[in-house]
C-alpha cells in the first residue's frame, strides 16, 4: 500500500461533473487518504461538491475555475476525476494537464489513455520533475489461473452487480470498515482505477491480456490474504452487460469467492452505458439473477450469494429507502441493506453469520 505522506489533491473534472463520469472524483473524496484541496470545474465555482450529491463533511470541497486558483490553496497533484466510457482523455483537458505537469504537480490518472506514454506529457514531466502515475497500466505479469486455494480461515467476498457503476467498490469499502469496527482483520481488493487510487495498490483488471484476468485476480487474493482475513472484493461490470460482462466473468472464476454480495440499485430498469439508442437492455429480476451467479461460480468453486446491497439513491426519502430494502429482502430471502446511506455493519453481520459458525467467533 501507498505509505504517507498525503498528498493535496486538486481533482479535475472540467465540464463533466456528472455523478457517473465523476464517480472517480466522489470515490477519491469520500474514502482516499489524500487530502483533497478543491475541484478544477469552472461550470462549479460558487458551489461546493456537498451542494450536489450530499450533506457529507467529506464532500465539503470547493470548486475553482483555474489551475491558477488551485496552486494558490498549495496542491502539489492534480487527480484526473473522471471514468469515462472507454477511458479517453477530452482533447481540451490537454493543456491543463501540461500547465499542471510544468508546474511540477504529480499527475494521477486512471484512464485507458495512458499519460505517461504521450510524449509532450513526459517532456514536461522531465523537466520539472514530475511524477505521471497511470493507474491502469497493467503489471508485468503472465501468469494464467493455477486453480489456486484459498488460505485457511480466509474468507472470500466479491462484490457483483445488476449493473455497472451502482456501488460495488463503495459497498465493499462500507463492509471492510464495518469488518474493522468489529475487531476483524478486514482487507478491501482493487480491481479499477478508483480503488487503486484509495488504498495505493491492486490492478485494474479491465486494462488485462484477457489471458491474464483470472490468474491476476489468483495472485490479489493471494496478496490480500497477507494482510487479512476477511476479503473484500470490487466488482466490476455486470455479468450480462453487453459491453462489460468479460471482466464480471474473469473476476468470479479468478477470485473463487467464498461468497458473493449481490449489489442492485432499485428504480434502474436497464442498462446504463450500451450506447445503442435504439435497443434497450433490460436487468433481469433479483432472484433469477442471483440463481445464475452462483451457477455460473459454480462452474469453477462453489459460492453463494448471501447477501443483497442496495444503492437506493433513487429514492432520497428514508422511508421511500427503508421500504425498499425491506421489499428486496422479502423478495429475495436474503438479508438486504444500503451499506453506503445506512452503514455496513448489519450487513457484514449478517454475512458473517453466514460464513463463519458462532463457534469461531471471538
Amino acid at each position: 500500500m501507498r505509505p504517507s505522506p498525503e498528498r493535496r489533491l486538486v481533482i479535475l473534472t472540467e465540464g463533466q461533473f456528472q455523478v457517473h463520469d465523476a464517480k472517480t472524483a466522489l470515490g477519491v473524496m469520500r474514502y482516499g487518504r489524500d487530502r483533497v484541496v478543491c475541484l478544477l470545474d469552472s461550470g462549479m465555482v460558487g458551489r461546493r461538491v456537498a451542494d450536489l450529491v450530499g450533506d457529507d463533511p467529506r464532500f465539503d470541497v470547493p470548486a475553482v475555475a483555474t489551475l491558477e486558483a488551485a496552486l494558490a490553496l498549495g496542491v502539489d497533484a492534480l487527480l484526473i476525476g473522471i471514468a469515462p466510457t472507454g477511458g479517453k482523455l477530452p482533447p481540451d483537458w490537454r493543456g491543463i494537464i501540461l500547465a499542471a505537469l510544468g508546474a511540477g504537480l504529480d499527475v494521477l490518472s486512471g484512464l485507458h489513455t495512458f499519460i505517461a506514454d504521450d510524449p509532450e506529457f513526459a517532456a514536461a514531466a522531465s523537466s520539472s520533475g514530475a511524477t505521471i502515475v497511470d493507474y491502469r497500466r497493467p503489471p508485468d505479469r503472465m501468469e494464467t489461473s493455477i486453480g489456486r486455494v484459498h488460505g485457511a480461515g480466509k474468507h472470500v467476498i466479491l462484490t457483483v452487480g445488476t449493473d455497472c457503476a451502482i456501488g460495488k467498490m463503495s459497498v465493499a469499502l462500507e463492509l471492510r470498515q464495518a469488518a474493522l469496527d468489529e475487531g476483524l482483520r478486514g482487507v478491501f481488493v482493487p480491481t479499477g482505477q478508483t480503488g487503486m487510487m484509495i488504498e495505493g495498490w491492486g490492478v485494474a483488471v479491465d486494462r488485462l491480456v484477457a489471458d491474464f484476468v483470472q490468474g491476476t485476480c489468483e495472485w490479489l487474493i493471494e496478496e490480500a490474504e497477507m494482510l487479512g482475513d476477511w476479503i473484500l472484493v470490487e466488482g466490476q461490470g455486470s455479468l450480462d452487460h453487453p459491453a462489460y460482462s468479460s471482466v464480471t466473468l474473469g473476476l468470479i472464476h479468478g477470485t473463487t469467492p467464498e461468497a458473493m454480495v449481490m449489489v442492485h440499485k432499485p428504480g434502474l430498469d436497464e442498462h446504463e452505458f450500451t450506447h445503442l439508442p435504439d435497443r434497450s437492455f433490460p436487468i433481469h429480476p433479483l432472484p433469477e439473477f442471483i440463481r445464475l451467479h452462483e451457477q455460473v461460480a459454480g462452474l469453477v468453486a462453489p459460492s453463494r450469494v448471501v447477501a443483497v446491497a442496495l444503492n437506493t439513491s433513487l429514492y432520497p426519502d428514508e422511508a421511500a429507502a427503508r421500504r425498499v430494502i425491506a421489499e428486496t429482502a422479502e423478495l429475495t430471502g436474503l438479508p438486504t441493506d444500503d451499506p453506503f446511506r445506512f452503514g455496513g455493519a448489519r450487513l457484514f453481520g449478517a454475512i458473517r453469520a453466514a460464513l463463519e459458525p458462532p463457534s469461531v467467533r471471538r
